[in-house]
């Protein structure tokens, strides 16, 4: 972890790429917050600049249309609300008061929240709330509904219930690192009183790290897969020389460690994290304790490729990316052994090989507190990618019978639809905006609130598309969002789509839908903007492709009545 001395240098250093504005707003002392914030971003990668409003002006800044704040255009506004000024709040009040204490500032959180969602676009970035044990009535204070300690933790419960349905809000778990680091690391008694900094200097990097992590997600810098070796990690010995019953796992002993990490990484995968396996061993044998140890929490079924034979990893980790179809630094590859890490490390620039601890016991809390599965969206729906992806490990052997492209692509049976944005999908549209990088026009990120806001705007014009085939459901892959610029012409806002179904005929697909949706809407011309970024070259010339005019650098145009309709396999369904 860096110092708070480094990360105030780091937040002056020159950072390419595109900025990130994020103000920061507390009821106590965040210049210090504010500045660890901006070097940890600028320390990942992310060109940040941080805003720190004055002391204590959080309704001041909220209220006023004109303040600084707003003027200031942030992308994120990070709220703080330190508990130790809530403390005081609660020891003002009087009993009847302090009873409902939670429900009344859990109002106050989500009045804040309504007033940035009203006044600008800003994501809300909301800090959860550490404790204060006021030892009132000892441990029975847990009890009575009087006491802060009862009401600091159920106003986090609360604050967890509202947030849970709110698009816009994105949580930051200070609760965590306050037990992370303990009390006396967390906080500075001296500090406060004398400077109003409710946290210790030393805590200062931990949260900024929280913060910066929620920074990068909405920025769609995710990761999306584990690759995992077999022998000592996701059990203990080696299956080859050990046999079936010679390998740990299990509820005893060491087997123990070994369980929980299978644990932890089949949670990860019905949360949407692919798993995958590289292995040096024969395909069969390294299959075997999937199959046939009763005691092993992963089967097959929960890894979406496996690769086991002798060839080296990075070699073996390059065929998995490529088979997935996503970026190098999306992936992050677990290996006990020194030797394979160093060589994956020096071989495949931008992937994420995390030092592991030599004792397996360690291996899921370090994991754990390394945070490397940040995300800005959930839909639940997750554990579906597995299959979607054997299904396409199975495509994609078919694909080598076949002599032509084209005869392939007709032996899929494809069918899809393009349909107006819908509140079931709304999840799952915003989950797109924030993770897709690579075919992705223009980079705009949205929250679940904002696509149901365009949504239901008249000045906007939504298509959502879905794919299928013989050997399964792909489900949302693209996100169409047209905006009316004139009563002749639409231009397009967003158009991304997932890198599972490229090549397939779906960008035909989508093209088509456009032009056909903005034909029966009685427009002209459609305009469009490429927007380079590191990781989307790969669509920079698909509207010149696609039938469109270059009109200037990055900006196409479109005449809806010139349009040729481009041919491909996929059938429209209803």
């Amino acid at each position: 972890m860096y110092t708070f001395r480094e990360l105030q240098k780091a937040s002056r250093l020159d950072i390419d790429g595109k900025q990130i504005k994020v103000a920061v707003l507390g009821n106590c002392a965040t210049q210090f917050f504010s500045s660890a914030i901006q070097g940890y971003a600028r320390r990942s990668g992310l060109n940040a600049l941080v805003y720190d409003a004055d002391y204590d002006q959080i309704d001041a800044q909220l209220l006023d249309h004109d303040s600084e704040v707003y003027a200031f255009g942030p992308d994120s506004i990070v709220i703080w609300l330190a508990t130790d000024r809530l403390y005081e709040e609660f020891l003002d009040a009087d009993i009847a008061v302090r009873e409902r204490f939670a429900e009344i500032y859990l109002d106050r959180v989500e009045r804040y929240w309504h007033l940035i969602t009203a006044n600008c676009n800003a994501k809300i970035i909301q800090l959860n709330f550490s404790e204060i044990n006021d030892k009132a009535l000892g441990n029975y204070s847990c009890k009575v509904s009087s006491t802060f300690t009862y009401q600091i933790r159920k106003l986090n419960y609360l604050l967890d219930e509202a947030m849970a349905s709110q698009g816009a809000v994105c949580p930051v778990d200070l609760l965590s690192v306050q037990i992370e680091l303990g009390q006396n690391r967390f906080y500075d008694a001296p500090l406060y009183y004398n400077a109003k900094m409710t946290m210790s200097i030393n805590a200062l990097p931990y949260i900024a790290k929280a913060v910066t992590d929620v920074l990068l997600a909405l920025d769609g810098r995710v990761r999306k897969c584990v690759v995992c070796d077999l022998d000592n990690t996701l059990w203990g010995g080696v299956i080859g020389d050990d046999g079936l019953g010679g390998i740990q796992i299990g509820e005893l002993g060491q087997g123990h460690a070994f369980t929980n990490l299978q644990r932890w990484l089949k949670q990860l995968k019905e949360c949407g994290i692919i798993l995958a396996v590289c292995s040096k061993n024969n395909e069969e044998t390294a299959k075997e304790p999937f199959e046939k140890h009763e005691e092993m929490t992963l089967r097959l079924e929960d890894i979406s490729l496996f690769v086991a034979n002798w060839d080296d990893k990075a070699s073996n980790i390059k065929m998995i990316q490529k088979s997935l179809n996503i970026g190098m630094d999306s992936i992050i590859f677990l290996d006990d052994n020194p030797f394979e890490r160093n060589l994956v490390r020096e071989l495949i620039p931008g992937i994420t090989v995390p030092e592991l601890p030599q004792d397996p016991a360690l291996y899921i809390e370090y994991l754990q507190s390394q945070n490397y599965f940040e995300t800005a969206s959930f839909t639940g729906t997750g554990a579906d990618r597995t299959k979607q992806y054997q299904a396409e490990f199975e495509r994609k052997k078919l694909e080598k019978t076949f002599a032509s492209i084209d005869d392939y692509l007709k032996s899929l049976e494809m069918k899809g639809t393009a349909k107006p944005f819908e509140a079931v999908r709304f999840a799952r549209i915003a989950q797109l905006t924030q993770r897709s990088n690579q075919f992705n026009l223009r980079t705009i990120r949205y929250t679940e609130n904002d696509i149901a806001r365009i949504a239901g705007d008249e000045s906007y014009i939504t298509l959502y598309c879905t794919l299928r085939d013989r050997f399964g459901d792909h489900g949302l892959v693209s996100a169409v969002i047209l905006k009316k610029i004139s009563e002749t012409s639409l231009f397009i806002d967003t158009w991304l789509m997932s890198c599972r179904v490229l090549k397939r005929g779906m960008e035909e697909f989508i093209v088509n839908a456009i032009v056909d949706t903005a034909a029966r809407n009685g427009f002209e011309r459609i305009s469009a903007e490429y927007i380079p970024t590191p990781k989307n070259k790969m669509v920079e010339k698909i509207y010149e492709t696609m039938g469109f005019t270059c009109t200037a650098s990055h900006c196409y145009e479109l005449t809806v009545s010139d349009y040729v309709k481009k041919n491909n396999f996929i059938t429209m369904e209803d």
